[in-house]
Protein backbone atom coordinates (compact mmCIF):
# COMPACT_ATOMS: atom_id res chain seq x y z
CA UNK A 1 0.00 0.00 0.00
CA UNK A 2 2.80 2.04 0.59
CA UNK A 3 4.16 1.99 -2.60
CA UNK A 4 0.94 2.23 -4.62
CA UNK A 5 0.34 5.61 -2.41
CA UNK A 6 4.25 6.60 -3.16
CA UNK A 7 3.36 6.11 -6.63
CA UNK A 8 -0.08 8.15 -7.26
CA UNK A 9 1.95 10.54 -5.42
CA UNK A 10 4.93 10.93 -7.72
CA UNK A 11 2.56 10.66 -10.55
CA UNK A 12 0.10 13.62 -9.67
CA UNK A 13 3.47 15.52 -8.89
CA UNK A 14 4.55 14.96 -12.17
CA UNK A 15 1.13 15.67 -13.68
CA UNK A 16 1.22 18.76 -11.65
CA UNK A 17 4.83 20.11 -12.86
CA UNK A 18 3.75 19.46 -16.70
CA UNK A 19 0.71 21.45 -16.21
CA UNK A 20 2.96 24.11 -14.63
CA UNK A 21 5.92 24.44 -16.83
CA UNK A 22 4.23 27.27 -18.98
CA UNK A 23 3.56 29.49 -15.83
CA UNK A 24 7.30 28.67 -14.89
CA UNK A 25 8.67 28.97 -18.30
CA UNK A 26 7.28 32.42 -18.67
CA UNK A 27 7.79 33.55 -15.00
CA UNK A 28 11.90 32.41 -15.65
CA UNK A 29 11.71 33.93 -19.11
CA UNK A 30 10.76 37.59 -17.34
CA UNK A 31 13.51 37.10 -14.86
CA UNK A 32 16.36 36.27 -17.88
CA UNK A 33 15.21 38.67 -20.19
CA UNK A 34 16.26 42.35 -19.51
CA UNK A 35 13.66 44.72 -18.57
CA UNK A 36 15.95 47.34 -20.94
CA UNK A 37 18.41 46.24 -23.31
CA UNK A 38 20.87 48.08 -24.46
CA UNK A 39 21.21 48.60 -28.34
CA UNK A 40 24.66 50.37 -29.90
CA UNK A 41 24.98 51.53 -33.45
CA UNK A 42 27.86 51.32 -35.58
CA UNK A 43 28.75 51.77 -39.24
CA UNK A 44 27.89 48.52 -41.09
CA UNK A 45 32.35 48.43 -41.48
CA UNK A 46 32.78 48.57 -37.16
CA UNK A 47 29.59 45.94 -36.77
CA UNK A 48 26.30 47.53 -37.55
CA UNK A 49 23.50 46.70 -34.76
CA UNK A 50 24.86 45.19 -31.71
CA UNK A 51 22.87 42.88 -30.32
CA UNK A 52 21.80 42.58 -34.22
CA UNK A 53 19.13 39.66 -32.81
CA UNK A 54 16.63 40.21 -30.26
CA UNK A 55 14.15 37.55 -28.90
CA UNK A 56 11.21 38.33 -27.27
CA UNK A 57 7.75 37.03 -26.11
CA UNK A 58 4.22 38.22 -27.99
CA UNK A 59 2.62 40.60 -26.04
CA UNK A 60 5.63 41.40 -23.47
CA UNK A 61 7.16 44.52 -23.63
CA UNK A 62 10.49 45.45 -24.17
CA UNK A 63 12.54 48.64 -23.55
CA UNK A 64 15.46 49.20 -25.98
CA UNK A 65 18.05 51.54 -25.42
CA UNK A 66 19.97 52.91 -28.22
CA UNK A 67 22.97 54.93 -28.83
CA UNK A 68 25.46 55.44 -31.76
CA UNK A 69 29.48 55.20 -31.58
CA UNK A 70 29.75 56.98 -34.29
CA UNK A 71 27.64 59.08 -36.97
CA UNK A 72 23.70 59.54 -37.11
CA UNK A 73 21.44 56.45 -37.60
CA UNK A 74 17.98 55.60 -37.45
CA UNK A 75 16.28 52.67 -35.99
CA UNK A 76 12.91 51.09 -37.46
CA UNK A 77 11.31 47.85 -37.98
CA UNK A 78 9.99 47.06 -40.98
CA UNK A 79 6.12 46.96 -41.87
CA UNK A 80 5.10 48.72 -38.62
CA UNK A 81 3.70 51.79 -38.85
CA UNK A 82 5.75 53.79 -36.20
CA UNK A 83 8.20 56.45 -36.36
CA UNK A 84 11.47 56.27 -36.72
CA UNK A 85 14.22 56.59 -33.80
CA UNK A 86 16.52 59.38 -34.27
CA UNK A 87 20.11 58.28 -32.64
CA UNK A 88 22.50 60.71 -32.11
CA UNK A 89 26.32 59.73 -31.72
CA UNK A 90 27.42 59.52 -27.60
CA UNK A 91 23.70 60.77 -26.92
CA UNK A 92 20.70 58.24 -25.54
CA UNK A 93 17.12 57.89 -26.61
CA UNK A 94 15.07 54.76 -25.00
CA UNK A 95 12.01 52.97 -26.67
CA UNK A 96 9.40 50.72 -25.56
CA UNK A 97 7.96 47.93 -27.95
CA UNK A 98 5.33 45.48 -27.56
CA UNK A 99 4.42 42.62 -30.30
CA UNK A 100 1.28 41.07 -30.28
CA UNK A 101 2.17 38.47 -32.85
CA UNK A 102 4.83 36.19 -33.37
CA UNK A 103 7.15 36.71 -36.14
CA UNK A 104 10.35 37.31 -37.60
CA UNK A 105 10.35 41.37 -37.65
CA UNK A 106 13.26 42.73 -39.33
CA UNK A 107 15.02 46.48 -38.13
CA UNK A 108 16.99 48.53 -40.22
CA UNK A 109 18.79 51.67 -40.13
CA UNK A 110 16.95 54.71 -41.82
CA UNK A 111 19.97 56.97 -42.32
CA UNK A 112 22.55 57.00 -45.10
CA UNK A 113 25.21 56.40 -42.95
CA UNK A 114 27.73 54.82 -45.75
CA UNK A 115 28.17 53.04 -48.75
CA UNK A 116 26.97 49.95 -47.25
CA UNK A 117 24.46 51.52 -45.00
CA UNK A 118 21.52 48.69 -46.65
CA UNK A 119 23.98 46.04 -44.69
CA UNK A 120 22.65 47.56 -41.28
CA UNK A 121 19.42 45.38 -40.99
CA UNK A 122 18.96 43.15 -37.89
CA UNK A 123 15.45 40.98 -36.72
CA UNK A 124 13.85 40.56 -33.63
CA UNK A 125 12.13 37.06 -33.12
CA UNK A 126 8.60 36.95 -31.24
CA UNK A 127 7.91 33.76 -30.03
CA UNK A 128 4.58 32.91 -28.60
CA UNK A 129 2.30 30.11 -26.92
CA UNK A 130 0.61 28.08 -29.47
CA UNK A 131 0.89 30.40 -32.51
CA UNK A 132 2.45 30.62 -35.93
CA UNK A 133 3.49 33.19 -37.79
CA UNK A 134 1.11 34.22 -40.92
CA UNK A 135 3.63 32.77 -43.59
CA UNK A 136 4.46 35.30 -46.14
CA UNK A 137 2.90 34.85 -49.90
CA UNK A 138 4.70 33.65 -52.20
CA UNK A 139 6.26 36.48 -54.99
CA UNK A 140 4.27 37.25 -57.74
CA UNK A 141 7.44 37.25 -59.94
CA UNK A 142 8.12 33.69 -58.48
CA UNK A 143 4.82 32.76 -59.09
CA UNK A 144 4.88 34.04 -62.71
CA UNK A 145 8.28 32.52 -63.19
CA UNK A 146 10.09 36.02 -64.31
CA UNK A 147 13.67 36.12 -64.61
CA UNK A 148 14.54 38.92 -62.29
CA UNK A 149 18.15 39.03 -63.84
CA UNK A 150 17.63 38.99 -67.48
CA UNK A 151 17.71 42.15 -69.07
CA UNK A 152 14.47 43.66 -69.36
CA UNK A 153 15.07 46.98 -72.46
CA UNK A 154 11.56 47.61 -74.32
CA UNK A 155 12.18 46.84 -77.95
CA UNK A 156 9.22 49.62 -78.56
CA UNK A 157 9.58 52.93 -77.83
CA UNK A 158 7.35 56.30 -78.31
CA UNK A 159 7.85 58.72 -80.26
CA UNK A 160 6.79 61.69 -78.19
CA UNK A 161 5.76 61.42 -74.27
CA UNK A 162 2.78 59.40 -73.79
CA UNK A 163 -0.37 60.80 -72.28
CA UNK A 164 -2.65 59.13 -71.19
CA UNK A 165 -5.41 62.06 -70.62
CA UNK A 166 -5.02 61.79 -74.33
CA UNK A 167 -5.20 57.95 -74.02
CA UNK A 168 -8.42 58.82 -72.21
CA UNK A 169 -9.98 59.96 -75.04
CA UNK A 170 -8.93 56.51 -76.98
CA UNK A 171 -10.17 54.30 -73.27
CA UNK A 172 -13.60 52.85 -75.16
CA UNK A 173 -11.70 51.51 -78.13
CA UNK A 174 -9.44 48.87 -75.23
CA UNK A 175 -10.25 45.19 -75.37
CA UNK A 176 -11.39 43.91 -71.89
CA UNK A 177 -8.14 42.20 -71.22
CA UNK A 178 -6.24 45.62 -71.01
CA UNK A 179 -7.55 46.64 -68.39
CA UNK A 180 -7.71 43.78 -66.17
CA UNK A 181 -5.12 44.26 -63.56
CA UNK A 182 -3.33 40.52 -63.81
CA UNK A 183 -2.81 41.92 -67.48
CA UNK A 184 -0.71 45.19 -65.90
CA UNK A 185 0.93 43.58 -63.66
CA UNK A 186 1.78 40.57 -65.73
CA UNK A 187 3.22 42.80 -68.68
CA UNK A 188 5.51 45.38 -69.78
CA UNK A 189 3.94 48.93 -71.35
CA UNK A 190 6.07 47.53 -74.34
CA UNK A 191 4.48 44.10 -74.32
CA UNK A 192 0.97 45.35 -73.94
CA UNK A 193 1.60 47.78 -76.46
CA UNK A 194 2.86 44.98 -78.58
CA UNK A 195 -0.55 42.97 -78.11
CA UNK A 196 -2.87 46.02 -78.50
CA UNK A 197 -0.85 46.56 -82.07
CA UNK A 198 -1.61 42.84 -83.12
CA UNK A 199 -5.36 43.82 -81.93
CA UNK A 200 -7.60 44.06 -85.52
CA UNK A 201 -10.04 46.92 -84.09
CA UNK A 202 -7.14 48.76 -83.04
CA UNK A 203 -5.35 49.14 -86.53
CA UNK A 204 -7.20 52.54 -87.02
CA UNK A 205 -5.09 53.91 -84.64
CA UNK A 206 -0.71 55.11 -84.91
CA UNK A 207 1.87 53.56 -82.68
CA UNK A 208 1.76 56.72 -80.33
CA UNK A 209 -2.22 56.49 -80.03
CA UNK A 210 -1.36 53.27 -78.45
CA UNK A 211 1.33 54.71 -76.10
CA UNK A 212 -1.49 57.22 -75.15
CA UNK A 213 -3.87 54.03 -73.93
CA UNK A 214 -0.86 52.05 -72.22
CA UNK A 215 0.42 55.15 -70.51
CA UNK A 216 -3.89 55.92 -69.36
CA UNK A 217 -4.09 51.98 -68.40
CA UNK A 218 -1.13 52.36 -66.14
CA UNK A 219 -3.28 55.29 -64.46
CA UNK A 220 -6.16 53.64 -63.52
CA UNK A 221 -3.67 50.92 -61.31
CA UNK A 222 -2.46 53.36 -59.09
CA UNK A 223 -3.99 56.54 -57.50
CA UNK A 224 -2.74 59.76 -56.37
CA UNK A 225 -2.17 58.72 -52.83
CA UNK A 226 0.24 55.42 -53.90
CA UNK A 227 1.83 57.72 -56.35
CA UNK A 228 2.48 60.25 -53.05
CA UNK A 229 3.24 57.36 -51.02
CA UNK A 230 5.76 55.72 -53.70
CA UNK A 231 6.94 58.98 -54.02
CA UNK A 232 8.30 59.29 -50.22
CA UNK A 233 9.42 55.38 -49.91
CA UNK A 234 11.77 56.41 -53.08
CA UNK A 235 12.98 59.87 -51.65
CA UNK A 236 13.90 58.32 -47.95
CA UNK A 237 15.31 54.74 -49.81
CA UNK A 238 16.46 54.72 -53.00
CA UNK A 239 17.24 58.27 -54.19
CA UNK A 240 20.74 58.04 -52.22
CA UNK A 241 22.04 55.33 -55.01
CA UNK A 242 19.20 56.15 -57.74
CA UNK A 243 19.24 59.34 -57.69
CA UNK A 244 16.33 61.91 -57.52
CA UNK A 245 15.50 61.62 -61.20
CA UNK A 246 16.35 58.02 -61.58
CA UNK A 247 19.63 58.75 -63.38
CA UNK A 248 21.66 56.57 -61.33
CA UNK A 249 23.48 59.14 -59.75
CA UNK A 250 22.72 59.10 -55.82
CA UNK A 251 25.15 60.48 -53.32
CA UNK A 252 25.96 56.89 -52.80
CA UNK A 253 27.29 56.65 -56.58
CA UNK A 254 28.57 58.94 -57.73
CA UNK A 255 32.40 57.49 -57.39
CA UNK A 256 31.34 55.16 -60.14
CA UNK A 257 31.54 56.03 -63.95
CA UNK A 258 28.08 55.77 -66.08
CA UNK A 259 27.09 52.28 -66.81
CA UNK A 260 27.33 50.75 -70.63
CA UNK A 261 24.37 50.81 -72.61
CA UNK A 262 23.39 47.88 -72.36
CA UNK A 263 23.91 46.37 -69.36
CA UNK A 264 25.45 47.96 -65.74
CA UNK A 265 28.63 46.39 -64.30
CA UNK A 266 30.60 48.76 -63.54
CA UNK A 267 31.22 48.36 -59.38
CA UNK A 268 32.59 50.07 -56.52
CA UNK A 269 32.34 48.92 -52.91
CA UNK A 270 30.18 45.91 -53.88
CA UNK A 271 28.01 48.40 -55.46
CA UNK A 272 26.92 48.38 -59.37
CA UNK A 273 25.79 51.17 -61.04
CA UNK A 274 21.87 51.65 -61.27
CA UNK A 275 20.58 51.79 -64.89
CA UNK A 276 19.62 54.99 -66.04
CA UNK A 277 15.75 55.07 -65.92
CA UNK A 278 15.49 58.33 -67.38
CA UNK A 279 16.12 56.54 -70.32
CA UNK A 280 12.67 55.21 -70.66
CA UNK A 281 13.83 51.86 -72.78
CA UNK A 282 14.74 50.51 -68.95
CA UNK A 283 11.18 50.91 -67.60
CA UNK A 284 8.85 50.27 -70.72
CA UNK A 285 10.40 47.16 -70.59
CA UNK A 286 9.85 45.89 -67.31
CA UNK A 287 6.42 44.43 -65.94
CA UNK A 288 5.51 45.59 -62.11
CA UNK A 289 5.56 41.96 -61.30
CA UNK A 290 9.41 42.09 -62.41
CA UNK A 291 10.05 45.36 -60.69
CA UNK A 292 8.53 43.99 -57.27
CA UNK A 293 10.34 41.46 -57.05
CA UNK A 294 13.41 43.12 -57.31
CA UNK A 295 12.08 45.64 -54.76
CA UNK A 296 11.49 42.27 -52.73
CA UNK A 297 14.93 39.98 -53.61
CA UNK A 298 17.09 43.19 -53.91
CA UNK A 299 19.84 43.01 -56.82
CA UNK A 300 21.91 39.84 -56.43
CA UNK A 301 25.68 41.03 -56.25
CA UNK A 302 24.83 44.35 -57.03
CA UNK A 303 24.30 45.93 -53.36
CA UNK A 304 21.31 46.85 -54.16
CA UNK A 305 18.76 45.81 -50.86
CA UNK A 306 16.13 43.74 -50.38
CA UNK A 307 13.39 45.51 -49.59
CA UNK A 308 10.84 42.34 -48.78
CA UNK A 309 10.93 42.18 -45.15
CA UNK A 310 10.57 46.25 -44.63
CA UNK A 311 7.91 46.89 -47.33
CA UNK A 312 4.38 45.83 -47.51
CA UNK A 313 2.47 44.53 -50.30
CA UNK A 314 1.06 47.79 -50.23
CA UNK A 315 4.29 50.34 -50.01
CA UNK A 316 5.97 47.87 -52.80
CA UNK A 317 3.18 48.25 -54.92
CA UNK A 318 2.99 52.40 -54.58
CA UNK A 319 6.76 52.39 -54.84
CA UNK A 320 6.54 50.12 -58.43
CA UNK A 321 3.76 53.03 -59.49
CA UNK A 322 6.13 55.83 -58.51
CA UNK A 323 8.93 54.19 -60.66
CA UNK A 324 7.00 54.19 -64.11
CA UNK A 325 6.64 58.19 -63.54
CA UNK A 326 10.51 58.01 -65.09
CA UNK A 327 9.25 56.40 -67.79
CA UNK A 328 6.08 58.08 -68.61
CA UNK A 329 7.91 61.79 -68.20
CA UNK A 330 10.54 60.55 -70.33
CA UNK A 331 10.95 61.35 -73.70
CA UNK A 332 12.39 58.80 -76.60
CA UNK A 333 15.86 60.88 -76.42
CA UNK A 334 15.13 60.21 -72.63
CA UNK A 335 16.18 63.51 -71.06
CA UNK A 336 13.37 64.38 -68.75
CA UNK A 337 10.73 66.77 -68.77
CA UNK A 338 11.40 69.41 -66.60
Amino acid sequence: MKHEHLARVIIVTLLALVLALPVIGKFLWHLSYPAVLEMHARLPESGGWSPSTITVRSGQPITLRFTSEDVVHGFAIGKLNQPEIEILPGEFVEATLTFSAPGTYTFYCTRWCGPNHWRMRGVINVIGDGSTPTPEPTPLYLVLGIDLDTPHRAEIMPHRMADPQRGAKLKDRLPAYALEHTTYLSNSPASLWMRLRAEPSLQVLNDDDLWDLVAWVWEQHTSPQAIATGQKLYAQNCAACHGETGQGDGVMMRDLSPPPSDNHITTYNGHTRPPDWSDPRQLLGASPALLAGKVTRGGMGTGMPYWGPIFTPEQIDALVAYLYRFAWNALPEHPLKR
